[in-house]
C-alpha cells in the first residue's frame, strides 16, 4: 500500500490542532517545558442553610467578629460550626466571619460558602504558608503540622486594623449557645480570654530538654501555669499587635527547631507566653477533647456541667466516624448541624 504524505498546509493544520489541545487543557506549554497549574480541590457539596434574621432588639452596628480557617479537609466541620453559630445567635446578622485559607483555593471556597449561606457576612483572606513552613517542627500527629494550623498566630496581622477584638474558633466544634455571651467577656486587660484548666499536668506538654534548661524554665517563674485550648479564644488583637506577640510565638518556634522542647503543634508556644496570664472564662465554652487523644481518637464522654460549645479536639472527627458507621455517642450531637449533601441526603430529597 502506498504511503500518504501530508502537505505543508495539512501539517501546519495538524500542529495547530495539537497546540490548541495543550493550551485548552489544565496544562500550560512554554518552550517545551510543561508547567502544571494547581488543580482545584474537589470540595464536598452542601445543602443550602436556612436564612437566619436578627430580632427586633438587635443593633446591626454591634458586629461580632469570628475567625476560622478554611481547610479543604475540614470544610464539612466549618460548615457545621457556622450553622450552629447562626442557629443559636439572637442577632445572627451581626456575625461577621473572617476566614483564612491557603492560596489558589479562594474562589472555590468562596463559591461553596456563598451557595451554602447566601446571606452570610464573610470575607476570605489568603494565608501564605511560607510564613511558617520553615518554622514548623514535626509533631506527634501530621494534621498538627499543616501550615494552616498556625494561621491563628498571624491573625492580628491579616484581618483589618479596624477590628480590635475577635473570637477564634477551630473547625471541629459546634456552638449550642448565643456566641454574644462569649463576645462580651470582660478581658480585664488581658490579650487572650479562654477556659483554662489549672489541674492539668503541665510537664506533659514539654520535653526533658525544656525542663532541664534553667534558662528556658524561667519563663514560667512567678506564674501559675494553666492549660488552655487555643481552638476557642477571644483575642484583643489591638494588644496583640502592640505587644508583638506574633514575633514572640515565632521566637519559641525557633527554640523548638534548635532544642525540641515540645511534641505538639502550635499550642505549646501559646502556653509558654500566655499560660497563667489569660482571662479565664467559664468551662462551658470549650467542652474539648471529644475527638479523643492524638493517637487513637477513642470515644470520650462529656464532662459534667453546663455546655455552650462542643469541641472535637483530638484525632477523631465526628463526620469521619459517622461516615464509617462507627460513631461515638457524642458524635450524634454534631450530626444535626451537618449540611453535607451525601448520596443518602439526595435520596431523601
Amino acid at each position: 500500500m502506498a504511503s500518504r504524505s501530508l502537505s505543508y498546509t495539512q501539517l501546519l493544520g495538524l500542529l495547530s490542532f495539537i497546540f490548541l489541545l495543550f493550551t485548552t487543557s489544565t496544562t500550560t506549554v512554554r518552550v517545551g517545558v510543561i508547567l502544571h497549574k494547581p488543580s482545584a480541590p474537589t470540595l464536598p457539596v452542601f445543602r443550602e442553610a436556612p436564612a437566619f434574621r436578627n430580632g427586633d432588639q438587635c443593633d446591626e452596628a454591634d458586629k461580632i467578629h469570628i475567625a476560622m480557617t478554611l481547610d479543604t479537609n475540614y470544610l464539612r466541620g466549618t460548615m457545621a460550626a457556622v450553622l450552629s453559630l447562626l442557629q443559636h445567635s439572637t442577632c445572627p446578622e451581626n456575625l461577621s466571619f473572617h476566614f483564612l485559607s491557603l492560596p489558589h483555593f479562594e474562589n472555590d471556597l468562596f463559591s461553596s460558602i456563598k451557595s451554602t449561606f447566601p446571606y452570610l457576612n464573610f470575607k476570605i483572606y489568603t494565608f501564605d504558608p511560607n510564613l511558617v513552613r520553615s518554622k514548623i517542627s514535626k509533631s506527634i500527629r501530621q494534621a498538627l503540622d499543616q501550615p494552616l494550623n498556625y494561621a491563628r498566630i498571624y491573625l492580628a496581622d491579616i484581618i483589618p486594623t479596624s477590628v480590635d477584638r475577635i473570637i477564634y474558633l477551630d473547625s471541629d466544634l459546634v456552638v449550642v449557645d448565643d456566641i454574644e455571651k462569649l463576645w462580651h467577656v470582660e478581658m480585664e486587660g488581658k490579650v487572650v480570654a479562654a477556659p483554662e484548666y489549672c489541674h492539668a499536668n503541665f510537664t506533659y506538654y514539654f520535653t526533658k530538654a525544656f525542663w532541664s534548661d534553667p534558662e528556658l524554665v524561667k519563663v514560667l517563674e512567678g506564674k501559675r501555669p494553666c492549660y488552655f485550648n487555643t481552638g476557642v479564644m477571644v483575642v484583643d488583637v489591638g494588644k496583640w499587635r502592640r505587644g508583638m506577640y506574633t514575633q514572640k510565638v515565632e521566637e519559641w518556634m525557633t527554640v523548638q527547631k534548635q532544642k525540641r522542647i515540645y511534641h505538639l503543634g502550635s499550642l505549646p508556644p501559646f502556653l509558654l507566653i500566655f499560660a497563667g496570664d489569660i482571662k479565664a472564662v467559664d468551662h462551658r465554652w470549650n467542652q474539648h477533647g471529644l475527638g479523643g487523644d492524638n493517637f487513637e481518637g477513642k470515644c470520650r464522654t462529656l464532662h459534667p456541667g453546663p455546655i455552650s460549645l462542643l469541641h472535637w479536639s483530638g484525632k477523631g472527627k465526628p463526620w469521619l466516624r459517622l461516615d464509617s458507621r462507627k460513631p461515638c455517642i457524642v458524635d450524634h450531637l454534631w450530626a444535626p448541624y451537618d449540611l453535607y449533601r451525601s448520596s443518602r441526603h439526595s435520596l431523601e430529597e
